[in-house]
């Protein structure tokens, strides 16, 4: 088990030193020298879109449907060879080191169904290839599979990439105003607090979105419109058609088999999905917009790219590419680091990129952006920054 790890890693490592588009973040001197909680510029930026479009190239913007292929095919072999080295190895191992496998598989699986995630997700952005059917196809087995409502999440998630950084419109950790804090939150603002306050989040981020609980299984909930509502009954049935499978191979193989080698692996994905999205918006570097200063492009800059290593190719650098996803969410993450890296010098201070070791930054982030207040020292009083003083 360990020798197939080992090698698990020394791929993983070789393709992000040698395959076009799946390297680590840029991390120059540029970036080093910067002050990663120096307040972005809320400024109305002196470039456009189309701006920052002009400075990439064009090749970065074509979908390649054999290309985003060999991404599935790839993660879905890693998938495959770690499952069949668990169920063929590891009970095979003496007691104390059979207890010692199964969470490095359910780590490993788990790191691996995510960049599957990433993909599916790539699907609802039209950035898996020209065809849309084709997109939606691949996004509603995949997804499916990791229970993801696919249209449900496809939705809610294109309105978080119209509203980014908006108090108002935006629908993914959206800050709350100091008055708006529950009765519970000072007695929350301590270690222990932080503690139990970040496993809610990994375990139940999706509903705590919004201002009632919402699900993205519920055709009538207040994520969708009447439009929509008959594609996520399908987003429901792809879900119930994975539960009848598992059920049904839970028959044979017992349900204690299905959550070692599927729940586990499965709880690990929601939690780093979470995760992923949670320190990508979060940040004391990062203002917040009310209608009043809000426009589009400001809000998408109102993002941070992160360092998450090793685990950066494995998640197709969702992770350490995503100013440029919310720039062009239909680009192919493949893509994106060759666009990062072109937009960077154009960008300038309105770039932001944080390399501080994942958990360092989440318990940082925890502490330190508890809620939003405006910034009474700028022109703009729509401007909120986050603060921690309860």
């Amino acid at each position: 088990m360990i020798d197939v790890i080992f090698l698990f890693a020394h791929k993983l490592e070789a393709a992000k030193m040698g395959a076009g588009g799946r390297m680590s973040a840029p991390n120059g001197q540029a970036e080093e020298k910067k002050n990663p909680l120096q307040k972005v510029p809320t400024s109305k930026p002196p470039f456009s879109v189309g701006d920052i479009k002009k400075a990439i190239p064009p090749h970065c913007f074509h979908r390649s449907l054999v290309r985003s292929f060999s991404y599935v095919v790839y993660d879905l072999i890693l998938v495959s060879i770690m499952y069949y080295v668990a169920t063929t190895y590891i009970h095979l191992l003496p007691s104390p080191y059979c207890y010692l496998a199964w969470p490095i598989y359910w780590i490993c699986q788990g790191c691996v169904c995510t960049g599957i995630w990433v993909i599916a997700h790539e699907c609802g952005h039209h950035a898996f290839s020209d065809y849309q059917w084709v997109d939606d196809t691949v996004g509603l087995v995949l997804h499916s599979a990791l229970m993801v409502p696919y249209f449900s999440w496809k939705y809610s998630h294109r309105r978080h990439h119209s509203n980014t950084g908006s108090l108002e419109r935006d629908e993914v950790f959206v800050p709350k105003h100091k008055s708006q804090l529950g009765w519970y939150s000072k007695y929350l603002n301590n270690p222990l607090g932080r503690v139990i306050t970040l496993a809610v989040t990994l375990t139940l981020g999706w509903p705590l979105h919004y201002d009632r609980f919402a699900c993205h299984y519920d055709p009538y909930g207040p994520i969708y419109n009447n439009r929509e509502r008959l594609q996520i009954f399908l987003s429901d049935a792809g879900v119930l058609g994975a539960c009848y499978l598992l059920y049904r191979i839970a028959l044979v193989k017992g349900l204690a088999w299905v959550v070692c080698v599927y729940g586990v692996p499965l709880l690990i994905v929601n939690g780093f999905l979470v995760l992923i999205t949670y320190l990508q918006h979060t940040h004391p570097s990062l203002p917040h917009y009310d209608s009043t200063e809000w426009d589009w492009l400001r809000g998408a800059l109102a993002t941070c790219d992160r360092d998450y290593g090793i685990l950066n190719t494995v998640f197709h650098n969702i992770t350490d590419t995503h100013v440029v996803h919310h720039l062009f969410s239909t680009m192919p993450h493949y893509n994106a680091m060759e666009a990062t890296k072109a937009v960077k010098p154009l960008l300038g201070e309105y770039y932001q990129y944080d390399g501080t070791p994942v958990v360092k930054a989440m318990w940082r982030e925890a502490k330190e952006c508890l809620y939003v207040e405006k910034d009474e020292t700028s022109q703009g009083k729509g401007i909120f920054w986050y603060k921690n003083k309860l």
